[in-house]
């Protein structure tokens, strides 16, 4: 249904995932948890309600949901961290239990969290300082790093910095920044750090632990990048085995993973160093494989390993595909910039490979050698360039290849680094005037980049020759210009003119105007010669268009752009700086821990106060505001005494009366409460459906009533109501049998549930027993225990101290015990308290009798309404309250209720006049006390002129469920004639949804 794209199916889908959501089968909680990021793409203004299903779903037990929901908050609401807080370490603990894919989602939300929430880690390899990298380098092989900044900062920890700074800030932004262009925009003031100490970031590290040996390569991948992000620099080593075992996976995967391997080779590159030979080339890898392991071994290569590398690379050089050729003579000018060292064996293999490429190209052209020979000077030209005065040899070398070398491209080179090295050592200056006259010979002959570089190369050779030879030069240079200025290339027409007017040229061509000249002295003139042809090139800085830079595993850093739906890491921290939600609910939980008083049997240790991410799971992300609230969190308060206490102050000042009747407007009250019914219900109805069914047919393809006759759907014939706060019901706890006489020769025993609250746990559930003997015996040793333990019972006076760690476990139920009974005479009643602890509000409790020795097995069934304890407040805040559980935290059921009839027939018998409305709310009223243990909060009759119409009618209950400390609002509303059957509506506002349905369905049974 969420893939049929029409938006007026929307509201049908809403309403079956708001029933999917709450189904007991975690297969089809997990299908309403795929069907949300549909109907959010179909339906986005529905995104609020969406969130709710979000936040609950993500709280579910199975792992399977949990999953689910991680993909819908990232399609639904990525932003909304605050859903992650109270959930955050069970979503860790669940996280190795979680289906493949869904880690791989649910890894990149806690990374988020963590980091809105705590900051980087300052020991990470992201933040570690440029000294710690000097001594890692030293320790793999003495690397040397010539390509430092101003402040003398290695290149390895600018990069550092760099990625740092895309990961939390984006391609936009950063560039974005003026100092981008200057290379100076890496610093990371005010960037809040935490420790590796931290709980939440130690915790996440623990789960992601073991996924590093994943089957799912992605999954592994996910774990590496948290590690990668947020583990200590000590502990990064981790990552390194488990994502070079994936390299043996399938081709896609492998590039995946070599992708990101030469990022973190980049930055740590004595991470991999030990492990370079896993990065060797094999036959059967792709053309992109081999491109990606050539850049790794050039990154990675040390002393101790760069006699083996080359080795390889000797061998990649006699590969029929001759652009892995070209990449690994790239590659062996990257060993040498690393590794200077080795720059003159590798000078020596070059040259032979110019040599025999150039002869090569001339007696046959083959696809690729070009592509080899100009690789190759371009490696001599970067090793050239790192000390040019100890390879003067070697230029002259290149110098002497310029009649063999037939490649345009190949001889600009050559000219180029001719021209710029020209006065460097003893043996070059003698050469440059054979060099530069066999250039002008062959000018007109050249192409058009090595016309472009004769003509620099000449301008070059003059401005550096002071002396004799200069007279020479200047005229071969302007030679070479005139016939520049007749070229049928305008680009070169253009440099000539540019040449001649900046250079010294009275002497060269005398027929120019002289004013032409006349800058030549001048600090502007010279600084602009230096700067166009010197040869102080600044460093290059790391630009962001030929890194990888995007956050480790994601798309983005594959085709290294940001892909769509990329986002960055939140900002460091900024739960703490914009999170108010998250600083509102941390305190008014202190203020909350501070004025309530906690139990001496059930406290709750706070392991999470170091972090602060771990909330309390009764409490709820929503309230109709949207700001968060937190329910009182009575398993660390006192339960029996504390809880009243605490919620007389939500109603009314101290020590001020309550009126007995409130009479009040009807439009103002029943406003608000239509206001309230509205806005719970949007969710459920819309009238996008009007057009397709009736709500009688949506109500029951989806076998639930959900929409809510309010008060001002009947007719009203008033404007007023009256509000009862003191009522006189009539509490009859309905009797049930437990032992037949029959069975147990004489002895019935009967119980009925008490609306008395343990004092001892808030786990029991306090039941009467009515021992009865109907024989003219007497009977003995009459006892109570536990149906699944043998033996006799032993009487006891009190209850000892042990009980409470007993009932602390939810494993299997319990019996407390009871005193026995010495003896019972015939026809003699005696009535007992037992305090049960169900494990389920469905599954009874067995039990055995023991009388006169025997022992008699029953079954004590669970009546799920005594699983709550009455919650006293008063009506204002009973709406306060069910305003913040709307939506999916409401259920409603609708049934009809006849029990009154007969009561008003047997008042209309009597010669005192009653009211009949009244009759009727206290019979409702009496049905659900004797039944559930509730509080009457109010019971609101309208005032009207019709006797017999008793539309309006409602009585609101407040209560709290003993295992979850959750709170329970039960609504009843009616509607119908008095003297005849009135159609009920029943609705529950509470958080715990398996708890809340069933008793929904079991307070429609007893009213019918």
């Amino acid at each position: 249904m969420a893939g049929i794209r029409l938006h007026v199916v929307a509201p049908l889908v809403l309403v079956a995932v708001s029933k999917c959501a709450r189904d007991p089968s975690a297969y089809v909680r997990k299908c309403a948890a795929y069907a949300l990021p549909k109907l959010h793409d179909l339906h986005q203004e529905e995104s609020t309600s969406l969130e709710e299903f979000v936040d609950v779903l993500l709280g579910d037990n199975s792992p399977g949901v949990v999953g689910a929901a991680a993909t819908a908050f990232k399609s639904v609401c990525p932003n909304n961290l605050l859903l992650i807080a109270k959930n955050f370490r069970r979503l860790c603990e669940t996280l190795p239990d979680v289906e493949e894919w869904a880690q791989i989602v649910l890894i990149e939300i806690l990374l988020r969290y963590v980091v809105a929430r705590h900051g980087l880690v300052k020991e990470s390899t992201m933040l570690c300082s440029d000294s710690q990298s000097d001594k890692d380098s030293a320790a793999h092989g003495n690397m040397t790093y010539n390509n430092c900044g101003d402040g003398g900062e290695p290149s390895d920890f600018k990069l550092n910095r760099m990625m740092l700074r895309y990961y939390i800030e984006g391609q936009d932004r950063y560039l974005s920044q003026s100092g981008y262009i200057t290379g100076n925009n890496n610093k990371l003031d005010g960037l809040v750090l935490t420790t590796s100490q931290n709980d939440d970031v130690d915790i996440l590290l623990q789960c992601t632990s073991p996924l590093l040996w994943s089957q799912n390569s992605a999954v592994v991948l996910a774990a590496a990048g948290v590690h990668w992000i947020m583990a200590p620099r000590e502990d990064v080593q981790r990552i390194v085995k488990p994502i070079l075992f994936i390299l043996r996976s399938s081709h896609a995967a492998k590039y995946v993973m070599l992708c990101n391997i030469l990022v973190f080779a980049k930055t740590v590159p004595s991470l991999f160093a030990p492990h370079y030979e896993d990065f060797f080339i094999c036959s059967s890898d792709f053309y992109q494989h081999r491109t990606l392991k050539l850049e790794i071994l050039s990154t990675i290569a040390t002393e101790s390993s760069i006699p083996a590398i080359f080795e390889e690379f000797q061998d990649y050089i006699k590969d029929p595909n001759r652009r892995f050729v070209v990449d690994t003579v790239a590659a062996i000018g990257l060993c040498v910039q690393r590794l200077p060292t080795v720059a003159t064996t590798c000078l020596e293999g070059l040259l032979a490979l110019v040599v025999y490429e150039s002869s090569v190209n001339n007696s046959c052209q083959i696809d690729g050698e070009v592509g080899v020979l100009v690789q190759a000077i371009m490696s001599i030209k970067a090793i050239i360039k790192l000390d040019p005065a100890s390879h003067e040899k070697v230029i002259v070398q290149l110098a002497h290849k310029l009649e063999i070398i037939k490649e345009p491209a190949a001889r600009a080179m050559i000219i180029w680094i001719f021209g710029e090295y020209n006065s460097v050592g003893k043996i070059i200056p003698r050469i440059v005037p054979n060099v530069l006259k066999y250039l002008a010979w062959s000018f007109v002959s050249e192409e058009l980049e090595a016309k472009l570089q004769i003509l620099n190369a000449a301008a070059k050779v003059v401005l550096c020759t002071h002396g004799d030879d200069l007279s020479t030069f200047k005229k071969i240079l302007g030679y070479i210009v005139e016939l520049a200025k007749a070229d049928y290339n305008y680009d070169v027409r253009d440099r000539a003119r540019v040449v001649a007017k900046i250079i010294p040229c009275n002497d060269i061509f005398p027929s120019q105007d002289n004013t032409s000249c006349s800058l030549e002295d001048t600090k502007v003139h010279h600084e602009l010669v230096e700067a166009m042809f010197s040869g102080n090139i600044p460093p290059m800085s790391y630009s962001a268009n030929r890194l990888r830079i995007y956050l480790p595993g994601s798309l983005s850093q594959i085709v290294t752009h940001a892909a769509p739906g990329y986002t960055p890491l939140p900002k460091p921290s900024f739960l703490l700086t914009d999170g108010l939600g998250l600083r509102e609910f941390e305190h008014g939980a202190v203020e909350h821990a501070g004025r309530t008083e906690p139990s001496n049997s059930f406290d709750v240790n706070d392991s999470d106060n170091s972090s602060g991410s771990s909330m309390d799971e009764s409490g709820s992300v929503y309230d109709s505001r949207g700001s968060i609230f937190s329910l009182a969190d009575s398993e660390a308060t006192g339960f029996a005494s504390d809880t009243n206490n605490n919620v007389q102050n939500l109603g009314a000042e101290d020590n001020q009366e309550v009126p007995l009747v409130h009479l009040s407007d009807a439009s103002v009250d029943h406003g608000q409460t239509r206001e309230n019914n509205e806005g719970n219900t949007s969710m459920f109805t819309s009238t996008d459906l009007t057009g397709l069914m009736s709500t009688s047919a949506l109500e029951s393809w989806l076998d639930q009533q959900t929409t809510l006759p309010s008060v001002h759907n009947s007719e009203q014939s008033s404007s007023a109501r009256i509000s009862f706060n003191d009522h006189n019901i009539e509490v009859k706890p309905k009797l049930h049998v437990l032992l037949d006489p029959a069975n147990s020769n004489g002895l019935r025993v009967q119980y009925a549930y008490s609306s008395e609250v343990s004092t001892i746990s808030h786990l029991l559930t306090c039941v009467e027993l009515f021992f009865e003997n109907v024989t003219t015996e007497i009977l003995t040793n009459i006892a109570v225990k536990d149906g699944d333990s043998s033996g006799n019972v032993e009487p006891v006076d009190e209850v000892p101290k042990e009980t409470t760690s007993l009932l602390s476990s939810n494993e299997m139920t319990k019996v407390l015990p009871v005193e026995e009974i010495a003896s019972l005479h015939p026809q003699q009643t005696i009535k007992k308290l037992l305090q049960v602890h169900f494990g389920h509000h469905v599954v009874p409790l067995k039990l055995a009798v023991f009388c006169n020795g025997k022992r008699h097995s029953t079954k004590l069934w669970p009546e799920i309404g005594y699983f709550l304890c009455p919650w006293s407040i008063d009506m204002k805040a009973f709406l306060d309250m069910e305003r913040q559980l709307p939506g999916m935290f409401e259920y409603a059921k609708r049934c009809t209720y006849k029990d009154h009839i007969q009561e008003l027939e047997h008042k209309e018998q009597t010669a005192l006049q009653h009211d009949k409305i009244l009759i009727v709310s206290q019979s409702i009223a009496s049905k659900m006390l004797s039944n559930a243990n509730l509080h009457l909060v109010s019971m609101d009759m309208p005032i009207s002129f019709r006797i017999d119409d008793a539309s309006g009618l409602c009585l609101r209950f407040s209560s709290q469920i003993l295992s979850s400390s959750k709170l329970c609002l039960i609504t009843i509303i009616a509607e119908g004639k008095l003297s005849g059957t009135l159609d009920v509506t029943i609705k529950i506002n509470s958080e715990d949804t398996v708890f809340a349905l069933n008793l929904l369905n079991r307070v429609a049974t007893f009213l019918q």
